[in-house]
């Protein structure tokens, strides 16, 4: 078993250097996790207690010999997920990737909430969590690695569908008023046809709301892009890879409307991994909305 296990290792002769610094932090945060030495020694024991059993000194019992068994395959699929995993965000890493400043809490934290999923979407979620952690370490919380670890595959497939929606928003190029930026989906109104047709509705909502990954509020957020929008200003709005420049008239100090759903911290963190794909028609359903905001009086398309 030992052979087969060490074979499935892997080569860090065959890495960048930024893997390789990050298939070493893993295994010295995690107790050497790519030398299972651990299973290795368990093999061994029960090995030598079969030698002992025959030379009539102990006795192990079917139960206890069925235990050792149900062990050592338990710890085999959990140290091939985490291989696995780990395989699979290799390749995601920049070459100024800092795998190195990753806590060690921190590995642990994902491994041990990890190790137990065997399912190939799931595992590609996990991995580019780990990838983006590597690239700018700090990005993910441990809470957002225990809102992930109880998700289950229909989860995951319905927050991939809202994050289809999300838009970035951010001030304009040279302008310092505005104080912040957002990533939001726009959900306008989740029992419009529009929505519905493309998967989302009240029952996806509440379901995302209840597990944690967005907030939701019927009557709608307002974003306060600045603490006055005045004659003449705007914001920038970006929509993977689109990107449209919104000026405005008037004052909003209720800020700006960005629809009845925002993303909680952890949702915003795992939005950027999750893997959704842009909803050509959204673009422009968006843009015809703000098209008819009071406030709005001109949509300058960039890209």
């Amino acid at each position: 078993m030992s052979d087969n296990f060490e074979s499935s290792l892997i080569n860090l002769g065959e890495l960048s250097k930024p893997a390789t610094v990050l298939v070493e932090k893993i295994s010295d945060a995690v107790g050497g996790i790519f030398k299972p030495y651990q299973i290795v020694r368990v093999a061994k024991a029960e090995a030598q207690a079969d030698r002992v059993r025959a030379e009539g000194q102990i006795e192990i019992s079917d139960l206890q010999r069925r235990a050792f068994h149900r062990f050592l395959e338990e710890e085999a699929k959990k140290q091939t997920n985490i291989e696995d995993i780990t395989q699979k965000a290799l390749p995601l890493l920049n070459e100024d990737s800092k795998p190195n400043e990753i806590e060690d809490d921190w590995i642990t934290h994902f491994f041990d909430r990890c190790r137990l999923i065997s399912e190939d979407e799931m595992q590609n979620l996990w991995s580019r969590l780990l990838a983006g952690e590597a690239n700018s370490p700090g990005k993910y919380s441990k809470r957002t690695l225990s809102v992930l670890s109880d998700l289950d595959q229909y989860d995951a497939l319905l927050f991939t569908i809202l994050c289809s929606f999300t838009w970035e928003l951010s001030s304009l190029p040279g302008e310092i008023h505005i104080n912040t930026s957002l990533v939001t989906p726009l959900i306008y109104d989740e029992r419009d046809d529009f929505y519905n047709r493309l998967g989302i509705d009240a029952s996806v909502i509440s379901h995302l709301a209840t597990i944690g990954l967005i907030q939701h509020k019927h009557d709608g957020y307002r974003h306060d892009l600045s603490q006055n929008l005045f004659l003449g200003m705007g914001f920038e709005v970006r929509y993977f890879g689109k990107l449209v420049r919104v000026y405005t008239e008037g004052e909003m100090n209720e800020g700006f409307p960005i629809g009845t759903v925002m993303f909680t911290k952890s949702g915003a963190e795992l939005s950027s991994v999750c893997g959704a794909k842009p909803i050509e028609r959204l673009w422009e359903y968006v843009l015809d909305l703000w098209g008819n905001e009071d406030h709005v009086v001109k949509l300058d398309l960039v890209t």
